[in-house]
């Protein structure tokens, strides 16, 4: 075939699961759609603005690689205000979305032939990006029981070979919400300097935490000379998703190793939409905040709903806002996922799209209005009951 002369890894990338029922389920009149890692608000006024007076202005130029100036002193500053950081702006990179983020990160840190670990089930993205580079992803599955999610620090050093070059830590995570507590990023962390290993660490949900404050990350741990290296997006706080806008966290010292990844990807972020950005950073606290306790309702709302049919397996998550759970009876989530798009008008991205670890399971989204998000459940717990 002619496309077997494409690059083996290229051709093997897998299709997103998530996509699939999205598909199947966007143009249904009515449906509420649950499958996406977003919410429903646009980006607001006072961000928008910002930037469509720059793009009026005529920033529609070349501009620095690694971002304005300007973006990466907001930067340092939401750091130190969030995270007591004294980061200055040569930490930073910005990049196109937390994707290109991961992406660089892969490939400053491994290479072909060598392996990356991650916890599963997870957020297909990591382990796909890693595959079409050449990576062999390793998932160490959670253990999964009426408590919740947890990680076995035992199964992650199991998992280590002389091949391992990374560790990719999402926390608080896309789909379970499991969040790692603080001894458990020390044992990560300890784990990594014992075996030369760098770690990935995608924070990106660090403030929808529901333990109270943010959740805990290797910031509050590192030392000097770790390996760490910290992807990010604006897209969940601030509702960006669609501005394609995130950054990485960096020694000083990889500056140009980072702007050269930049230049020889996308060459950078449009001036325009930096502008945006840096005001997202500066006067978008009460904002974050006011998403976050929103998330926290929603979330109580759905589970008390879900939990009442009887038939649902599922504890509230601790971070991120994501339901995953399991239903009575059901086994095929994709097919299942399939039927709820057209006979309950709920579109859930199933389980078995996080993974072989996720079949079975569903993931819900809900960052949404609360109305919705009570509609939603009960057209769920319709399905159930007429099953």
């Amino acid at each position: 075939m002619y496309q077997d002369h494409l690059r083996k890894e290229a051709r093997e990338a897998p299709e997103s699961g998530i996509v699939a029922v999205a598909n199947r389920g966007r143009l249904k009149p009515g449906l509420i759609p649950l499958w996406a890692g977003e919410g429903d608000l646009p980006t607001p006024d006072f961000i928008a603005s910002a930037a469509a007076q720059a793009l009026k202005g005529g920033e529609t130029f070349y501009t620095w690689q690694r971002g304005i100036p300007e973006l990466r002193e907001a930067l340092a500053r939401y750091f130190e205000r969030h995270f007591g950081t004294d980061d200055g702006p040569d930490n930073f990179v910005v990049c196109v979305g937390g994707m290109q983020a991961i992406q660089m990160a892969i490939d400053a840190t491994c290479g072909a032939g060598d392996e990356a670990i991650f916890f599963a089930p997870a957020w297909p993205n990591f382990a796909g990006a890693a595959g079409v580079a050449g990576v062999r992803p390793i998932a160490v599955p959670l253990d999964r029981s009426p408590n919740g999610w947890a990680l076995d620090m035992e199964r992650v050093a199991a998992a280590v070979t002389p091949r391992t070059r990374a560790i990719f830590v999402n926390s608080p995570a896309n789909p379970t919400g499991w969040t790692a507590d603080l001894d458990t990023l020390k044992a990560l962390l300890d784990l990594a300097r014992r075996s030369g290993m760098w770690i990935i660490a995608d924070e990106i949900y660090a403030h929808f935490h529901y333990g109270g404050g943010r959740a805990p990350s290797f910031i509050d741990i590192e030392e000097t000379g770790d390996r760490i290296l910290y992807v990010n997006s604006f897209s969940k706080n601030w509702a960006m998703t669609g501005w394609r806008m995130g950054w990485v966290r960096i020694p000083a010292e990889f500056k140009q190793v980072f702007e050269n990844l930049v230049q020889y990807s996308t060459s950078g972020v449009p001036q325009f939409l930096q502008r945006g950005a840096v005001v997202a950073l500066d006067n978008g606290d009460t904002f974050l905040a006011e998403q976050v306790a929103r998330a926290r309702h929603a979330r109580d709302l759905v589970c008390r709903i879900l939990a009442d049919t009887g038939r649902v397996s599922l504890t509230p998550p601790q971070g991120a806002f994501y339901l995953m759970f399991g239903i009575d009876g059901v086994s095929d989530s994709r097919t299942a996922a399939f039927d709820m798009v057209e006979n309950a008008a709920v579109g859930l991205a199933p389980g078995s799209a996080f993974g072989p670890e996720g079949e079975g399971l569903f993931r819900l989204c809900f960052h949404r209005r609360l109305d919705q998000i009570e509609e939603a459940a009960h057209r769920i717990a319709g399905w159930i009951g007429s099953r």
